[in-house]
């Protein structure tokens, strides 16, 4: 019987953990790489943020630094569709200090679906 002690004895799973901890590093990374410009810049960053469609249509939406499921993630763009005209297009967020009141409500009432 082989003993493993702590100090380096050839613990077998010590090199798998490793192994599985840099992809959530290297994720990590990832979204504070996409979120800090954005949060420096005044965006919105996490949960709901406005932005705008090409065609100019204001929609709230989910964005979540790091992690996309409806939308095609282009780093400060994002592919997605756009609930106000309904069609298929690239979206940018927002700063909410620069829309108008009816801007900002407009924005509000139009969401896109709420799967995050």
């Amino acid at each position: 019987m082989r003993m493993y002690t702590e100090s380096g004895g050839g613990d077998p799973g010590g090199a798998r953990r490793r192994r599985f901890r840099r992809p959530a590093v290297i994720a990590t990374a990832g979204a504070i790489i996409e979120a800090l410009p954005l949060w420096l810049r005044g965006y919105g960053v996490g949960g709901n943020v406005v932005v705008r469609c090409r065609q100019g249509h204001l929609f709230t939406t989910i964005w979540i630094p790091g992690a996309s499921v409806k939308a095609l993630r282009l780093g400060w763009w994002r592919f997605q569709r756009c609930p106000v005209g309904r069609h298929w297009s690239l979206v940018t967020p927002v700063r909410r200090s620069d829309l108008t009141g009816r801007e900002r409500r407009f924005a509000d009432k139009h969401q896109d679906i709420r799967v995050p």
